[in-house]
């Protein structure tokens, strides 16, 4: 099939947060085939390529002067069952809620976890997506990329990919992988996770004793859309700072003024803190100027409230950082792209 091209394409439809931005060339590739051509087009124009998922972890602030090249390939495959491990690789254009629930309807252990996040299959091991208590390397299995440098297809283990906390090599490398497909390692009878948030209270309160893993999916996909406002009907990218490393000693001391302070101590000696608390205790959560704010119900989510610009929300989440490094002595790192 033929690339398809077209000039001056609005994204506001093609980000979470929908940001009015344009893009100077627009085109969706479905295969290996049109990722190629898309590329020998861009490069004919003189233009980059700017890849594009969910567009549910990208901030635009102005128009898009490349080809935006989103990648709509889909595909399910179960490439080996032993009757325990199931080995299954999904296309990088696979919405990535969609295709969690269809390994948790097979009765497969492993995503569900990672319910409800928005995106694709393909973006999901850029940032090495993660939720209570899980994340993408924990299943990760493997994937094959196309290298823009060489031209070239690689297959990436796990020790390749450089995973750690909302990172990869993919994201310090932006710019040259195009990820195509994503392999998982998955299970008919692995342990459950329950113990991180409110998981194990909302099924008690469910009355499940005995959860199975799409029990889980659902209980999360209950809590999540409690606390995140849904895209489709707020603007929004989800979780928009990382929760911050700090050293044992500033979280002492942050203890010391806040009894309350909620931090997890990490193997390396670090402590991670949530962002959401400090965000909180500054005060900025429910704020709102114009149209760009903060939600009112999880101060870690910034919100498009209708026609806030990218700029706007950027300027809101910097005041934010501001504050926050001024009161606690803590750097808020922003999570999604910014454009």
């Amino acid at each position: 099939m033929s690339l398809q091209v077209r000039q001056r394409v609005s994204l506001k439809a093609y980000n979470s947060f929908a940001v009015e931005a344009s893009a100077r060339l627009f085109a969706e590739a479905h295969d290996d085939d049109q990722v190629r051509q898309a590329l020998a087009y861009a490069a004919g124009q003189g233009l980059p390529v700017l890849l594009l998922g969910g567009g549910s972890n990208l901030l635009l602030t102005a128009d898009v002067e490349a080809l935006v090249l989103r990648m709509a390939s889909r595909g399910i495959r179960v490439i080996q069952d032993d009757g325990e491990r199931v080995l299954i690789e999904a296309e990088a254009g696979e919405p990535w809620h969609p295709f969690v629930q269809w390994t948790l309807q097979r009765g497969l252990v492993g995503l569900e976890n990672l319910s409800l996040i928005p995106g694709t299959v393909g973006a999901a091991p850029m940032q090495n997506i993660g939720a209570y208590g899980v994340e993408l390397k924990d299943v990760f299995a493997g994937l094959t990329a196309l290298d823009r440098r060489s031209g070239e297809l690689r297959e990436f283990t796990l020790a390749d990919c450089g995973f750690a906390y909302r990172d990869s090599l993919f994201k310090r490398e932006a710019g040259r992988w195009v990820i195509l497909r994503v392999r998982f390692a998955l299970s008919r009878t692995a342990p459950l996770h329950l113990d991180y948030g409110p998981v194990r209270q909302r099924l008690a309160e469910q009355g499940i004793d005995a959860p199975t893993a799409a029990d889980v999916g659902r209980a999360i996909c209950a809590i999540r859309s409690e606390k995140l406002p849904d895209p489709a009907l707020l603007g929004n990218a989800g979780s928009f700072f990382k929760n911050p490393l700090v050293s044992a000693e500033l979280a002492q001391r942050l203890r010391a003024a806040h009894a309350d302070l909620v931090a997890y101590p990490q193997a390396d000696g670090l402590v991670k803190l949530a962002a959401g608390w400090l965000i909180e205790r500054a005060g900025w959560k429910g704020f709102r100027e114009g149209d760009a704010g903060v939600h009112r119900l999880q101060a870690l989510v910034l919100v498009n409230y209708g026609q806030a610009s990218g700029q706007q929300l950027l300027a809101l989440a910097q005041r934010i950082q501001a504050d926050i490094a001024q009161r606690f002595a803590v750097a808020l790192e922003i999570e999604p792209n910014v454009l």
